[in-house]
C-alpha cells in the first residue's frame, strides 16, 4: 500500500468536518476557505471544495448568500444552517470519539493487552 494514498484517504475523510469547522466562525467564500485549510497544512483545490460545497448546500448544512467585492465580481459567502450547526455537533462528538480511540491505541502497551485478555 502506498502511504500517499492513505494520507489521500484520510484527508477525504477529514475534508467535510474541517469546512464545517472554518464555516462556524465566520462566513467564508471559496478562495479563503481553501486558503484557511492552506494554512492548516490541509491542502485543497477548487475542484475538490466546489462540489463539497454544493453537496453541503443542497443537503441543507450550508447557505450562501453574494457580496460585492471590491476586487471583482460579487462572491459568494458560505455559512452554517442551523442544521449545518447541529450536523457540526454530531460531528464533533464523532471526532473525540475517533481521537480517543486513536490515542488509546496508540498509547496501548503490551501489559493493558495483556490484561484484556
Amino acid at each position: 500500500m502506498n502511504i500517499e494514498n492513505a494520507k489521500s484517504q484520510m484527508r477525504k475523510g477529514m475534508l467535510e468536518y474541517c469546512v464545517l469547522l472554518l464555516l462556524k466562525h465566520r462566513p467564508s467564500y471559496a478562495s479563503d476557505i481553501i486558503q484557511q485549510l492552506k494554512n492548516a497544512e490541509l491542502l485543497v483545490v477548487e475542484g475538490t471544495l466546489y462540489p463539497l460545497l454544493t453537496r453541503l448546500k443542497n443537503d441543507g448544512l450550508l447557505q450562501y448568500e453574494w457580496q460585492e467585492s471590491t476586487q471583482g465580481p460579487p462572491r459568494k459567502y458560505y455559512a452554517l444552517s442551523k442544521e449545518g450547526e447541529q450536523f457540526l455537533e454530531g460531528l464533533d462528538g464523532a471526532w473525540n470519539e475517533l481521537d480517543n480511540t486513536v490515542n488509546y491505541l496508540k498509547n496501548i502497551t503490551p501489559q493493558l493487552l495483556e490484561l484484556k485478555n
